[in-house]
Formats: structure tokens, C-alpha cells, sequence
């Protein structure tokens, strides 16, 4: 059996955790951290009547669920750091599989399956409870921009 081994700095790993779910975007669309363990991250995204994009169908919009996304593979990069630095995003493909069931929340659980000197590289699962279909799959390529001496991260 193999147990979860934990994220590489927790510190770091948690203070960013908390700063993703506070910037406004985040604040706006509630997203909460769930878990980290090294080379992944969890966040939920609790189902809310105001970010629906179809109001005949109740389902959540799409843009919501790219920020959910990216958000999620971003932080999955940190449980693997030791020090702080900047990772925006430079590519993200995402599969919509199916609607996300309105009034569940949804989760999505990233990893950071590749750690390079310059890029990380990510895939993400995001579902909800209780249905075995993800609601969309998701690849990533974030850059890694070291601080240089003297500049803060």
C-alpha cells in the first residue's frame, strides 16, 4: 500500500494554498483547498446558483470550471517546491466530458506529474460525488520563473 507522502515544503505548500483561495477571482467563486500531498492538490468548488452559464439547464459555466482548473494544477506545481517562485500559466487543454450536475459542488484534484528546470507539466481530473464520470479531463504546461537575487517571488 502506498500512503500519500507529504508536500515538500508545507509552509510554502500552505500559505499558497490559502493566497489562491483569497485573490479575487477565487473569493468570488468560493473555491476551498480540500487536500495536498506531494505532486498533488484538491480544491471544491461548492455549486452556486450565480455561476451558472445556462439558466434553463442549471449547469455551471464553462469559465468557471477552466479557473477551477487552473487554479487546482497551479497549486499541484507548489507541493513539490522548496522555495516560492512565480508558475503562470502557458498551456491549458481541457475535455469537457459531460455537464456538471447542477447543485453538486465540484472537485478537482490536480498532479504535477513533471517537474522540469523551466516548465512543469500538469493533468487534472475534475468530478463530482457520487457519479464515477469526470466532468472533464485537463493538461497543463506552467512556466517556472525563478526570483533572481534580491527580487521577491
Amino acid at each position: 500500500m502506498n500512503l500519500p507522502l507529504p508536500v515538500n515544503n508545507p509552509a510554502l505548500f500552505d500559505g499558497v494554498a490559502q493566497w489562491l483561495c483569497r485573490i479575487p477571482h477565487c473569493t468570488i467563486l468560493k473555491l476551498e483547498f480540500v487536500q495536498g500531498e506531494r505532486g498533488k492538490a484538491t480544491l471544491r468548488l461548492p455549486y452556486q446558483d450565480r455561476l451558472v452559464g445556462n439558466s434553463k439547464t442549471g449547469v455551471l459555466h464553462g469559465g468557471v470550471m477552466t479557473a477551477l482548473i487552473d487554479t487546482t494544477s497551479a497549486l499541484s506545481i507548489f507541493s513539490l517546491l522548496e522555495s516560492p517562485e512565480a508558475t503562470p500559466t502557458l498551456d491549458l487543454r481541457i475535455d469537457y466530458l459531460r455537464p456538471a450536475t447542477p447543485g453538486l459542488d465540484v472537485y478537482c484534484t490536480a498532479e504535477c506529474y513533471r517537474l522540469a528546470r523551466n516548465i512543469a507539466f500538469t493533468r487534472a481530473t475534475a468530478y463530482q460525488e457520487g457519479n464515477p464520470q469526470p466532468v472533464a479531463y485537463s493538461v497543463g504546461t506552467f512556466m517556472r520563473r525563478h526570483p533572481s537575487k534580491g527580487e521577491a517571488a
